[in-house]
């Protein structure tokens, strides 16, 4: 049952917007993997620890969702169905980076639009993993016809999130803002709507780790999306999204 899947915090006004917030991976999925000592940390465990502090910021003024409220598996497409049964109005894809390069650090946000850059083509790479073959065939041309839609509308999203996190997480915590960047994730496409992903940080690096994991910056870190989100909100021109 879809209740099952999600996270609904009352009360909210009449006028509110629909907002689903997606914990990256879940369940059987870890995403990427971290330690501090010899304690082992996932990306799943974080982002839904993130994606409940933000929730809790909005939710006064706004109808908010998670897709997932627990440890759960979710495929990409389960996330996606979630949204539009929902007709959610915004999605956000929260998500902690990795690299092999154990120095790589900072935050950085995506929306959803085609691009050239290498670099984010490899982390498109690991989001997307869970797509072979003909599924990943279907899925690009369903994306082709869905940026050209949602391209401008996520883009507005995405800057005016990051607004916030430049002002509040990296003058106060001196993280290296990696900027506003477009990518081809499927999570996004999918979802038929202005949506992003956020990457939080870097689970490879054990000093941001413990950053990350602190309940000081999580709550500061939510409270620059939720500020950013109410910002994007407040000039947005309802619309229905577009069906395919």
């Amino acid at each position: 049952m879809l209740k099952l899947l999600l996270f609904l915090i009352i009360p909210f006004q009449l006028s509110a917007y629909t907002i689903l917030l997606d914990p990256g991976h879940g369940g059987e999925d870890l995403g990427a993997q971290g330690s501090l000592g010899k304690e082992s940390i996932s990306e799943k465990d974080l982002a839904l620890e993130l994606a409940k502090k933000i929730a809790s910021k909005i939710s006064k003024k706004h109808r908010v969702y998670l897709t997932r409220t627990y440890d759960k598996t979710l495929s990409l497409e389960k996330r996606a169905e979630i949204a539009e049964k929902l007709s959610a109005d915004i999605f956000v894809s929260i998500h902690v980076n990795a690299s092999t390069r154990k120095g790589a650090h900072g935050f950085e946000t995506y929306y959803l639009d085609h691009h050239k850059d290498a670099a984010v083509k490899k982390i498109e790479s690991i989001e997307n993993r869970n797509l072979k073959g003909e599924e990943l065939v279907v899925h690009q041309i369903l994306t082709d016809l869905i940026v050209d839609r949602t391209t401008k509308s996520s883009r507005l999203l995405g800057k005016a999130i990051h607004k916030k996190l430049e002002r509040g997480i990296k003058r106060k915590y001196k993280m290296k803002d990696r900027g506003l960047k477009p990518g081809l994730f499927y999570v996004l496409a999918l979802t038929k709507r202005p949506a992003v992903l956020l990457e939080v940080g870097f689970i490879s690096n054990s000093k941001e780790l413990k950053r990350i994991k602190s309940s000081k910056f999580q709550e500061q870190y939510a409270d620059n999306v939720a500020k950013g989100i109410m910002a994007y909100l407040k000039v947005l021109k309802k619309e229905k999204p577009p069906l395919f």
